[in-house]
């Protein structure tokens, strides 16, 4: 069984209170609903089209995803920022997983294809969410690990960016688990393209003035549908920043110097995020490895 990370107190969630919350969830809720169902309606048809003229590539559907991700988050009133540069060629993303919010955050930042567990097709409005980005679904089952490799590859080939969150479950953001050095693997199959890299990201989510730093957060034995109000319920809205570090090489590396590298990327790009928000960097223990427990709940 996989991990879900659990540690200290849960964060309490405020929810919407009195009128004001309700109509804060309306204003943005409603919106950001009618900007997700309009743009699933419109990339069924042109995935179709875009088929027909490309194959498997994506090049209008992939900003078609960005364009829908960057509208709902404007209509939830998250501010988001972009540090550095998408790669090009050939690649994957690996980057910390904090909260559901992680797959309108990095899709905004850059064209990218999840990779989940199969469990999470079926989650309410989390579903709407991987109809959109057209998240890869993979099964825990050995007996499938061959055929996911081979998917893989093939979506490599036809130039998606996979990415993948190596800690293997989300925590409150504050932190940078250890990255798991088995996903790396699939990174170094011989059938994959020739220069492939992998592109490392950090997701720093800044909470609104006055609210718990981890507010963003969704971890643990969180529900789903009470932190998404309180989200909307907040009176201001606070931000995320997403650094996208130079990508590295994967040839002539091993599965464990690709995690150890990425993870050290990732682990500084979210410690320098905090110390240039003006956030106490605290003990190291913030954003030091911290050993998971348990089951997952990745987005």
């Amino acid at each position: 069984m996989s991990a879900t990370w659990r540690e200290g107190d849960p964060m309490p969630l405020p929810g919407p209170r009195g009128v004001a919350g309700w109509w804060r969830v309306i204003r943005r809720g409603l919106p950001a609903v009618l900007v997700l169902l309009l743009g699933v309606a419109l990339i069924l048809p042109l995935r179709g089209i875009e088929r027909l003229v490309h194959g498997r590539r994506r090049p209008w559907t992939g900003p078609h995803v960005q364009l829908v991700c960057r509208l709902v988050l404007a209509c939830i009133g998250i501010r988001w920022r972009r540090v550095g540069q998408p790669m090009r060629g050939p690649g994957a993303v690996v980057a910390n997983h904090s909260s559901w919010l992680d797959i309108l955050v990095l899709n905004a930042a850059l064209p990218v294809i999840f990779v989940s567990k199969a469990e999470v097709a079926s989650w309410p409005g989390i579903n709407i969410l991987t109809r959109v980005t057209d998240t890869h679904f993979v099964a825990r089952d050995p007996r499938l690990a061959a055929a996911q490799a081979e998917e893989f590859a093939a979506r490599t080939r036809a130039g998606h960016r996979l990415l993948f969150f190596p800690e293997g479950t989300s925590t409150d953001g504050r932190r940078v688990l250890p990255f798991k050095p088995t996903l790396f693997q699939g990174f170094l199959a011989p059938d994959l393209p020739a220069g492939l890299a992998v592109q490392p990201v950090s997701a720093d989510y800044r909470a609104p003035d006055g609210a718990d730093p981890r507010f963003y957060a969704w971890w643990g034995d969180m529900d789903l549908g009470p932190h998404l109000l309180s989200v909307l319920a907040a009176p201001r809205q606070g931000g995320v920043v997403v650094t996208l570090h130079p990508p590295l090489a994967t040839a002539g590396q091993t599965r464990k110097s690709l995690a150890v590298k990425s993870e050290e990327l990732v682990r500084a790009g979210v410690m320098g995020a905090m110390l240039d928000s003006g956030l106490p960097a605290g003990t190291p223990s913030h954003i030091s490895p911290v050993q998971p427990t348990d089951t997952p709940k990745d987005a």
